[in-house]
């Protein structure tokens, strides 16, 4: 009977995918390795929400958001007073990397997205807790999740924006 039970479980967790809810806020480690081994961390927090609305707000060790509904991608650089505008053509697309996610063993999952690699870590409560891929400069990205909370209902359009003073820079790339 153990034996059933235990093949029910790998079954079906590895014919599981990884489900986002409609909206999360959470907090995050961003650890960015570049091919000389030279490493930048950054903290902040990161708001979803309905598969395509995101906004990261890094706070240490540089000011700066970075929000989109998309199609857009607006990045507001605190620090250098500009705000950069950009068409999505690609990017890390969380919503579609987790639907293409295999269980791989334990807790971790493996997806491929746009021609990259991630690996994606789940909580032992099944809660999305790290993503690492190599970027299209062959740096490492971790992020790490925590303190990941699912409001009810979703995000104003204020806390889904990157505001910025009108005075700042800005650059359409």
């Amino acid at each position: 009977m153990k034996l059933l039970a235990g093949m029910i479980l790998v079954t079906s967790m590895a014919l599981s995918q990884i489900t986002l809810p409609k909206s999360f806020k959470a907090n995050f480690t961003q650890k960015i390795t570049n091919t000389k081994n030279s490493v930048i961390v950054y903290h902040g927090e990161v708001r979803f929400w309905n598969k395509k609305f995101f906004k990261w707000s890094y706070l240490n060790p540089t000011q700066k958001e970075v929000c989109s509904d998309g199609k857009e991608l607006l990045v507001v650089d605190h620090d250098l007073e500009q705000v950069s505008i950009f068409y999505i053509r690609k990017g890390l697309d969380i919503a579609k990397v987790l639907a293409q996610a295999k269980h791989y063993k334990e807790n971790i999952y493996l997806a491929t997205y746009e021609d990259k690699k991630y690996t994606i870590q789940l909580n032992h409560a099944q809660v999305l807790q790290s993503i690492a891929y190599f970027d299209e400069l062959d740096n490492k990205v971790q992020i790490l999740f925590t303190q990941m909370k699912y409001p009810k209902g979703k995000f104003t359009a204020k806390e889904m924006q990157c505001g910025y003073p009108v005075e700042y820079d800005v650059i359409r790339g």
